[in-house]
């Protein structure tokens, strides 16, 4: 895939922390939100639980290729402003590529409200490196992979999860991959501005709340996916060109990376248990995911309204 270069980016959709220390950051991020607390791709308890440790021994990698900042070095959102002002520096700069997918899906989530009648309300997306102290959900290490507050509504990443994904969890990698992965945490947002999230109770288990509030995520981000390539920038120019199987392929095998099951039998010592499952199978967010993705419509995302979910 590749971005149109005439594209304009907006960079004030992003908060660029990177480079700040992380405040002393060292815990864990608060629950909290309707009582789920935070719901994005949580595999710091993932690999705490199945692990038998507290997951101490987890970090994310140097050498992302996401513009890692040195100890001496400050990045910030008047920097990545002057670095990141089109669809040509989304073509050469990874960070500038998750400011264009961050626009592309939150304007896609616009014109999905628009037609409804409603008005969308944009998250910030945070970038931080190492730690980062959240608005609404407590303070919050690397480790505890990207998530949604909901008590501030915003996202927040270290942009080095992507490396991770290949290098610990074997996924194939790509851009399609990082959209994945942001249009994931953005259908956390939408949760949280309907009203989902608040209704989900706290569980465990293959048709529990939590797995089916994860596996709508994953739907919400593949009904994205199928607009793509249409949606269009604030100057009116499609953004994204080009979406391969290829792209589409990609996603899913990080979808599949990321499953409980798989989780639990390569990262924490081989045993399956269902009972602990919070973010559905891997074959389950497959399935939802290429739901959202063939279909493009977020009305056939009712992962709640269904006893089939795969």
């Amino acid at each position: 895939m590749q971005f149109n270069e005439d594209a304009e980016l907006d960079t004030s959709q992003v908060d660029d922390q990177r480079g700040g220390g992380g405040g002393g950051v060292g815990g864990r991020v608060a629950l909290g939100g309707g009582g789920l607390g935070i719901v994005g791709l949580v595999i710091y308890f993932l690999l705490s639980q199945f692990a038998g440790g507290g997951g101490g021994g987890f970090q994310l990698p140097s050498g992302s290729g996401f513009g890692d900042v040195g100890q001496n070095q400050q990045v910030d959102s008047a920097a990545i402003r002057e670095k990141c002002r089109t669809g040509a520096d989304a073509n050469r700069e990874d960070d500038c590529r998750a400011v264009a997918f961050i626009n592309s899906i939150q304007a896609y989530w616009s014109d999905q409200y628009a037609r409804s009648g409603n008005t969308y309300k944009p998250a910030q997306t945070n970038f931080f490196q190492g730690g980062v102290n959240t608005g609404g959900c407590g303070s919050a290490t690397s480790a505890s992979g990207p998530f949604y507050c909901p008590a501030d509504s915003e996202v927040y990443i270290d942009l080095a999860f992507f490396q991770e994904l290949k290098t610990t969890f074997g996924a194939t990698g790509g851009p399609f991959v990082e959209a994945y992965v942001l249009a994931h945490e953005y259908g956390h947002h939408i949760q949280n501005l309907l009203g989902t999230s608040g209704r989900v109770k706290q569980g465990t288990g293959p048709q529990s709340d939590s797995v089916r509030l994860e596996l709508q995520a994953d739907c919400y981000a593949g009904a994205w996916a199928n607009h793509a390539t249409t949606v269009p920038t604030a100057s009116g120019k499609p953004l994204i060109t080009g979406v391969t199987d290829d792209d589409i392929n990609a996603a899913l095998d990080a979808a599949g990376r990321i499953g409980d099951d798989y989780i639990q039998k390569e990262l924490g010592g081989g045993k399956v248990d269902t009972t602990q499952f919070s973010h559905g199978s891997s074959a389950q967010r497959q399935k939802w995911y290429r739901a959202g993705y063939d279909s493009g419509d977020p009305a056939r995302c009712d992962t709640f309204g269904t006893n089939n979910l795969g």
